[in-house]
């Protein structure tokens, strides 16, 4: 048994914030207050010590991006946004290769919509996701067979253990509001969540099809469905006032809508996305210099370059700048998603690309957004500074995600708190210094702060340093 003494112990569910010792047996917290004894003690006095963050909205599902994850407090990272189909070649792709940290993905209505639309074979990866990102053909309305096809594999996946389903309706705009509708009802009669990128705002496209964020409160109030709203920040740039207004109100009238930010000025997707494409760019104020290309780390140099690009690569990833960050006003913005009432900290992180050596460590080059590696201690920074309680922010990053969960995954109950019976994911970090290190220019710099982090009762990170061999990670399923 593992003591952790002296911390100052914060626990969002109950309440508490206080120093005393937790006890740690295997994989389970035995015990919170003062005096256990055990057969090792770790003095932890002048830390923090907390639920690991659970990171609902992770796209960086590979060993770098894990450990860089770990490195900013995450204990569980899950791809919920975009999903896995099949859900069960999705797991076992990953139990056999083992993951620092725990991991789970919801099923997938874009990979079932490809699959349905365009006949691609689905492996339960997100390559071929992101390789058909630009593809017109799974954007349309899909035929009564398709639609058909579509719910099927999605209801298959969601009763193989799927965690809710990932909607993607941002990338498809010919896509049937009555389809949405139609996920939205499977998943209330499943009792699952689903977890969409909306599809445009009406002010940023006037003829779409419907309001992506009407389309949200619709489908609360229609078919009862929890609706988790993914990065309502980067979906909503200018017009957060009007959107939140909205979750607010549908809230108030019964609606289960929950939402997630992230606190950076800038996205990153597929070049190949929908909303990307030259003539589109001006609804969002963007140019083609406003994008960065990062497998060559190219500020794209005009409507020509992302042309071809675009066709070159679609799924290439690339950086997004809709806000400026050195920018208050933009930034004052970008802060109210965070501060919404019960807003989730998620970071939306991507994979690490151009390693030589994905097991090398520490990493060596290669680039991504710096939310993969710094979103949550970014966040803890930015709330320090406004006077945010630390326990209100780690609310927000433990308890939030994981009773988003818990209704359908019984396992979800036993994270994101401190206390007797608990699972051992805790983290130790310095309240104070705890803070982002990457950058654009440095993606993939991990965030200092955390001292030690323990998944399942075992160390991930140790004295500021990773343990390297560590894979006490385990799949979380409905």
């Amino acid at each position: 048994m593992l003591i952790l003494r002296g911390g100052r112990v914060l626990d969002p569910e109950s309440g508490l914030d206080s120093i005393c010792d937790v006890a740690v047996d295997r994989d389970r917290i035995t015990a919170v207050g003062e005096g256990p004894i055990g057969d090792a003690e770790l003095d932890v006095s002048g830390l923090a010590v907390a639920p690991g963050f659970i990171d609902l909205h992770s796209h960086a599902q590979s060993l770098p991006g894990r450990r860089l994850q770990a490195f900013d407090g995450v204990t569980t990272a899950l791809e919920l946004e975009g999903g896995r189909a099949p859900i069960e070649d999705a797991y076992a792709r990953e139990a056999r290769g083992g993951s620092p940290i725990n991991y789970g993905f919801s099923a997938s209505w874009a990979a079932a919509r490809m699959e349905a639309t365009t006949g691609v074979t689905l492996d339960g990866g997100m390559a071929t996701l992101f390789a058909k990102i630009g593809d017109p053909e799974w954007q349309r309305a899909a035929t009564t067979s398709e639609l058909a096809r579509i719910l099927d594999r999605v209801g298959r996946d969601v009763a193989s253990g799927g965690l809710g389903i990932g909607i993607l309706s941002g990338y498809a705009p010919g896509v049937d509001p009555e389809e949405y509708l139609a996920v939205a009802k499977l998943a209330a009669d499943a009792g699952v969540p689903t977890f969409t990128h909306c599809r445009d705002l009406i002010e940023l496209t006037p003829d779409t099809l419907i309001d992506g964020a009407e389309e949200i409160v619709r489908a609360a109030g229609t078919t009862g469905a929890h609706m988790h709203y993914c990065h309502v920040n980067s979906t909503s740039v200018r017009h957060v006032d009007r959107v939140l207004a909205l979750i607010e109100r549908c809230r108030a009238e019964g609606g289960h809508v929950t939402t997630e930010a992230y606190p950076y000025g800038s996205g990153a997707t597929g070049i190949g996305a929908a909303f990307l494409a030259p003539e589109r760019l001006h609804e969002r104020g963007l140019k083609p210099t406003s994008l960065v290309y990062l497998p060559s780390g190219e500020r794209v140099a005009d409507e020509a370059r992302l042309r071809e690009l675009r066709a070159k690569d679609p799924g290439g990833a690339v950086i997004v700048e809709f806000f400026d960050e050195s920018d208050p006003a933009d930034m004052a913005v970008l802060r109210k998603s965070l501060a919404f009432g019960d807003a989730i900290v998620a970071s939306d992180a991507m994979p690490v690309l151009g390693l030589s050596d994905p097991e090398a460590w520490p990493i060596g080059g290669g680039s991504t957004h710096p939310r993969t590696a710094g979103c949550f201690s970014r966040a803890l920074r930015l709330w320090r500074e406004e006077g945010t309680p630390l326990l209100e922010a780690v609310r927000r990053a433990t308890l939030l995600p994981a009773r988003v969960l818990e209704g359908c995954v019984p396992s979800m109950r036993n994270k994101g708190r401190i206390r007797a019976g608990a699972d051992a994911d805790v983290i130790v970090f310095d309240a104070e210094c705890i803070t982002d290190q990457a950058t654009y220019a440095e993606s993939t710099r991990p965030s200092t702060g955390m001292r030690h982090v323990l998944v399942n009762g075992d160390f991930v990170v140790r004295d500021g340093a990773l343990v390297a061999d560590a894979r006490p990670g385990r799949p979380v399923r409905a």
